[in-house]
Parts: structure tokens; sequence; C-alpha cells
């Protein structure tokens, strides 16, 4: 059991290389229980490497990283059973029914038998999908998929949640509502971390890292890092900045 004022997540020069290539390179965070934490940049900047890594999916080439008092290298497994993952491309079964969804994953991620009735009720409440529990997943746009792929990553009440790129392909407002059902997790103690080229979404993070070619460019929380760019600064002034800065210092 990890002790409640510590950290869910701690990274330490945390690297993975694929050849010669470096797809992270030295990173180093700490997280809190009952954060918001962001991973922002642009296609291949490694976020989604990191998060691989920090699921227990990826064994890190150098350094160290802690999930919910896990080593992800030497307990991986644990690390799996602490955690609830949501892929890019929502992972569900489009010729299995909404609640048959559910009822799938119940299974995968371990819910106990006597509990599985009453979270499928939560998770079909929370994503709003209660009316539409009989409908094939196939025929659901892409904002209810959405939603339904992040109930069934929370069925078994994980602390910790991975979204890598979870808003991908829908429409703003399917976006914006999404990240209601983020704050509401937030609110219940579990911690979220969330990957996202949008760089409105930045705003809603409590703390965020800014990712460019596999290094942490810049750290912070959303006003921390556009008040050190002055008054009117928006995040992608504070992308921009951090890129110009970064390529100066490698020159």
């Amino acid at each position: 059991m990890q002790p409640h004022d510590s950290p869910a997540v701690t990274v330490v020069e945390l690297v993975k290389r694929f050849g010669d290539f470096v797809a992270v390179d030295h990173v180093n965070l700490t997280v809190g229980r009952g954060e918001i934490f962001g991973f922002l940049g642009p296609n291949g900047a490694g976020k989604s490497t990191l998060i691989r890594m920090l699921c227990g999916l990826l064994s890190p080439s150098e350094g160290r990283a802690t999930v919910h008092g896990f080593d992800v290298s030497t307990q991986s497994e644990q690390v799996k059973a602490s955690i609830g993952y949501m892929s890019q491309k929502f992972s569900l079964y489009d010729d299995l029914r909404v609640e048959e969804n559910i009822e799938f994953f119940s299974g995968v991620y371990g819910v106990p038998r006597a509990r599985r009735a009453q979270r499928r009720e939560e998770i079909l409440a929370m994503a709003g999908l209660t009316e539409r529990r009989k409908d094939m997943t196939a025929l659901l746009t892409g904002g209810w998929k959405q939603r339904l792929a992040l109930g069934c990553a929370i069925l078994h009440e994980p602390p910790i949640v991975f979204l890598d790129e979870p808003t991908s392909g829908v429409d703003p407002i399917a976006r914006r509502q999404f990240w209601d059902l983020i704050y509401g997790l937030a609110e219940q103690g579990q911690t979220v971390f969330v990957s996202t080229h949008y760089m409105e979404e930045a705003e809603y993070c409590h703390r965020l890292a800014l990712m460019d070619r596999g290094l942490v460019i810049a750290l912070g929380t959303p006003a921390e890092l556009k008040a050190e760019l002055g008054p009117g600064s928006t995040m992608d002034d504070v992308f921009i900045t951090a890129i110009e800065k970064q390529e100066a210092a490698a020159k």
C-alpha cells in the first residue's frame, strides 16, 4: 500500500532507445496524487513512449520510474494492476454491444463478480450511455466511444489513469465533455496523465510537461509557464519559446 502523502509517480533520468534513436531522453518528473498531469507536444515528441514505459508496457533503457510505489522495470505486473490505460485507438470491440464491452473488460481487469453489476451501472451513468447500453459499439460516434473507452479503463477503480491522446479525432464539444469526466476522476483522488497535441487542452491540466524530440523542454502549471513570458502570453507562445531555447542550447 502506498503512503497517502507519497508521490503517485516518480521518474528519474528515464531513457528509452530504439537502436540509435533516443525516443525519451533523461526525463525527470514527480507527480502527486489527484493531479491532472499533461504531456504536451507534437507527434513523435516521445509522449506515448514515456506513457508506455510508465504503464509497464515498455522497459526503460536507462533510469528509474515508480508508479504507485512499484518499479516499472522490476514490478511491471503490479504496475499494470494499479493503473487504467486508454490508448489512442480506444481498444474497444466494435462487434460487441456497449454493455458487453463493459462486461468483457470487467473480466480482463479482474473486477470481483459481486461488484460487476454495480460497476457496470456506474460506468454507464458516468459515460451517459445508460440508454445506449444495447447499442452496437461500432455504431457509436467518436465522442461516445471515447467515453466508453474511459469507462472500461477505470472499471477496476485504479488510483492512476493514463490517457494517451484520448481526444484525438473527436470534435471540440466532445473533447470538452471528456475533460469534465477527467476532472471528476481527479476530484475522487485519482491521478490522471493525459498526452495531447492540442494547445488549448494544456490549460485544463494542473501541471504539464512540454515535450519535443524526447526531451522535457518546460515543466510547470499553465499559469507559471505563461507568466514567464509576460502578460498576454499563450500556450502557443510558451511552446514556441521553449523549442527555440532548446534549439539554441543544442547549437
